[in-house]
């Protein structure tokens, strides 16, 4: 019913989103290029496919070689313009994303800027800091301002396309025509076992799969649970026992698949959903410690993300119980079938070719 109510608001929103693209497509509305390579990570959907890890893999995959750079808009953050990220930033300055990164990667530039024009133009004229060799526009798919060298696209495996409608009625963002524009397409999330030959065919004709575009499966990858607070002494009986109490929280788009894999390891679990990015308060914390003691287990903790420990971390005047309970689960990302070698491939191929590119022209100059 709601979504019959609201389809007429869709409708208006699609036609929009239709011609913007289509001005971008002709010319109309002009496009940025950047003589350093620039790789754009982003959905169609609202929230919940997993791009963090996917930044992060891409960090892993390049810092090594390169001087690597990342760029978001930093969502929910409470400043404006372009600032670099420290590790010690509070999340209202630099949002949770960028500081997650930042804190786990401390030799990688880290940047936000709502403008991204702007943003990878100070990038590039750094003064202090050593140019990057590769920018990673983070969330950027639908920002055509920047024309970038690989257009990566993520959609949830457990979130069909064809079963969504455009906001405000379904979660797409754009019209799944739009798929087009992607070079790489990654499914995310997937289920171990359940992308089988077949069904990858039944999914490329879905997303009517171009022969310029390659096509990618991941899956979530857990590490062991790791203190928030560094006070906190390591859980190392936690995986064999099977006897502590869990209480999940999470402040994400798409927390199902967390508790399904806790519970597998613990003795009994209970969990608080908040909504994504979420600010924590006082009274969000006392419902935890509420729910918390509730758990009828001697060995008990609190299980976050990476995202919710970036702002519980940030969070003053915690009380002591509440800090030594909690933990949070580390996640990346894992490519099906060994994949993982193409998909390298044409990342490290891209980034290496341009870079060798931009300083032969430099040394023409």
């Amino acid at each position: 019913m709601v979504r019959f109510l609201l389809y007429p608001f869709s409708l208006l929103y699609g036609i929009a989103v239709y011609f913007r693209n289509r001005f971008y497509d002709l010319d109309i509305l002009k496009s940025r290029e950047f003589e350093v390579p620039v790789i754009s990570l982003g959905n169609i959907t609202v929230g919940g496919t997993g791009k963090t890890p996917h930044v992060e893999y891409l960090i892993r995959l390049l810092k090594d070689k390169f001087e690597v750079a990342t760029l978001s808009r930093g969502y929910k953050r409470k400043t404006k313009g372009f600032r670099y990220v420290e590790s010690h930033m509070p999340v209202s300055e630099a949002g949770d994303e960028p500081v997650q990164i930042r804190k786990k990667f401390p030799d990688v530039t880290v940047a936000v800027c709502e403008n991204r024009v702007h943003g990878v133009e100070k990038l590039l004229h750094t003064g202090t800091k050593k140019s990057p060799d590769v920018i990673i526009l983070d969330d950027a798919f639908q920002h055509r301002r920047i024309r970038a060298g690989i257009n990566i696209l993520l959609i949830d495996y457990n979130r069909p396309l064809n079963k969504d409608m455009l906001l405000p009625a379904g979660r797409l963002r754009e019209g799944a025509v739009q798929i087009r524009r992607a070079n790489i397409i990654i499914f995310t999330k997937c289920p171990a076992g359940e992308v089988t030959p077949i069904r990858r065919r039944i999914l490329q004709k879905d997303i009517k799969l171009k022969p310029y575009q390659s096509l990618f499966f991941t899956t979530y990858k857990y590490g062991r649970i790791k203190a928030v607070f560094p006070e906190n002494k390591p859980i190392n009986d936690f995986y064999t026992e099977h006897s502590y109490g869990v209480l999940i929280v999470t402040g994400i788009a798409s927390p199902h698949l967390i508790p399904h894999y806790l519970r597998q390891f613990a003795g009994e679990s209970d969990m608080i959903s908040f909504p994504d990015h979420h600010s924590y308060s006082k009274k969000d914390i006392s419902t935890i410690m509420t729910r918390y003691k509730k758990i009828n287990k001697k060995k008990k903790i609190i299980v976050t993300t990476e995202k919710d420990a970036v702002r519980f971390a940030d969070i003053t005047g915690l009380e002591k119980v509440f800090k030594e309970a909690l933990y949070y689960l580390p996640v990346e990302i894992e490519f099906l079938d060994g994949e993982e070698r193409l998909f390298n491939k044409k990342i490290l191929n891209y980034v290496g070719e341009n870079k060798s590119n931009r300083e032969l022209f430099k040394r023409k100059v």
